[in-house]
């Protein structure tokens, strides 16, 4: 842990006190050098998701006011850690935030938009391939939280959803609206054949097992080139910030229409220990590091 200065809201800015920021294998991958697009030379700051209050507005910004409750999406692909979500406070761009409903915590917020805007960005490249209506899709890490989400928003779209669960996780899936629950040690050659897999693990070839023929693939994270015997189309998603389909995705989290769930919380002082935990596995739901 280090002080740093605190940051002053630029033109278009704000700052965030922050309340909850959400930690992803992403910001692992940043720590270890394996985040797609290329390595980060330290030192920087982890943290892509954050929930908080407005505690000062930059010139020329009318969207916010001191005191307005949000939830945003700092653009960690762009920014590469400056700034980054681990901190008291962070001067963000407003076009990164959305307004955060009464009806959602910070916490439950900081859940959503980088796990949920993923899902939905990743089944619109499964839409692409024009299934016709009620066509099957195999979803892998239905537990975790990019998975979860497209579970749900595969099933509200007309999906059958086959989805793989963790151990202990079964019945948290079925209630996302899966027809069906496989657990992580099924064959997946032997659940298809279906007509596109969300690869949310990523696990790669074994998922491209399950697919049929002149099906597709998607993937969250890069995974080695599928044989192209059988006219399988390969595609990789990685997130953007969106965000229209931020503010939509936040508000059906907030009524209900799409869940979340956080296995712990822990403050932000102990995130190398929340990093430790991630890469043990085992949770059942997001953990989030909170602050104040």
């Amino acid at each position: 842990m280090t002080e740093l200065p605190e940051p002053e809201a630029g033109p278009g800015q704000v700052v965030i006190r922050t309340r909850a920021v959400c930690v992803h294998p992403a910001d692992i991958a940043a720590t270890t050098g394996e985040i797609p697009r290329g390595p980060v030379l330290p030192p920087f700051l982890p943290g892509w998701d954050i929930a908080g209050e407005v505690a000062s507005v930059g010139p020329d910004t009318a969207e916010f006011r001191v005191g307005d409750r949000v939830v945003g999406m700092i653009p960690w692909y762009l920014t590469r850690g400056a700034p980054g979500g681990y901190a008291e406070f962070v001067a963000a761009d407003a076009a990164w935030l959305v307004p955060l409903p009464d009806e959602l915590d910070f916490v439950s917020a900081a859940t959503v938009p980088l796990n949920a805007q993923t899902a939905h960005q990743g089944l619109s490249l499964v839409s692409l391939a024009m299934l016709p209506a009620g066509s099957s899709i195999l979803v892998t890490g239905a537990s975790g939280g990019v998975g979860g989400f497209a579970a749900q928003l595969a099933a509200q779209g007309g999906f059958r959803v086959l989805a793989q669960a963790s151990h202990g996780d079964e019945q948290w899936v079925r209630g996302l609206g899966a027809h069906e629950v496989v657990s992580r040690s099924t064959d997946l050659a032997s659940v298809g054949p279906v007509a596109a897999v969300f690869d949310a693990v990523p696990i790669g070839e074994a998922a491209s097992a399950a697919v049929e023929d002149r099906g597709v693939v998607v993937a969250t994270r890069p995974t080695p080139a599928i044989v192209p015997a059988r006219g399988v189309r390969q595609e990789l998603q990685l997130i953007r910030l969106d965000r229209e389909l931020l503010a939509d995705l936040v508000g059906q989290v907030a009524a209900g229409r799409l869940r979340t769930r956080v296995a712990a919380t822990m403050p932000l002082t102990e995130a190398a220990d929340a990093h430790r935990r991630v890469l043990a596995g085992g949770l059942h739901g997001k953990l989030v590091l909170t602050v104040g």
